[in-house]
């Protein structure tokens, strides 16, 4: 890929429900964040979690950013799979093929992130345009 974008996000809300918890606990989360550094702009994601008894937990989400990623604006979607080990999230993304809007069209690429609990988020994406 391309280009390097660096940069974090904070949790503006979240609002995490119980789906099951029977066996391993299944929670669902509508999450909204504020992103700045080489992205920038709103987040809003919806993750899928799977808790053990230990409260570690593994997750899957979908990840709309609307704002800038370097000099370019428009909106994306990611895709997200990751774990939390209780202290920290970690978590790699992929812009989903064809989700992106304005000068983002085209956007391809893949990153990551890491939330320690409590603190704003470091973020990166390595990219291109098709």
């Amino acid at each position: 890929m391309g280009t390097h974008a660096a940069g974090q996000f904070k949790i503006e809300s979240w609002d995490e429900q119980p789906l099951h918890e029977d066996g391993a606990k299944l929670t669902r989360a509508s999450v909204e964040q504020a992103f700045s550094g080489d992205i920038e702009g709103e987040g809003a994601v919806e993750w899928l979690m799977c808790y053990r008894e230990d409260e570690t937990a593994d997750f899957v989400g979908l990840q709309r950013v609307a704002g800038q990623i370097g000099d370019r604006a428009g909106s994306v979607v990611f895709q997200t799979v990751g774990t939390f080990d209780g202290t920290e999230a970690r978590g790699e993304w992929t812009v989903v093929p064809g989700s992106g809007s304005g000068d983002l069209r085209g956007l391809r690429g893949k990153g990551g992130f890491s939330a320690p609990h409590g603190s704003p988020a470091s973020v990166t994406l390595d990219y291109d345009f098709e």
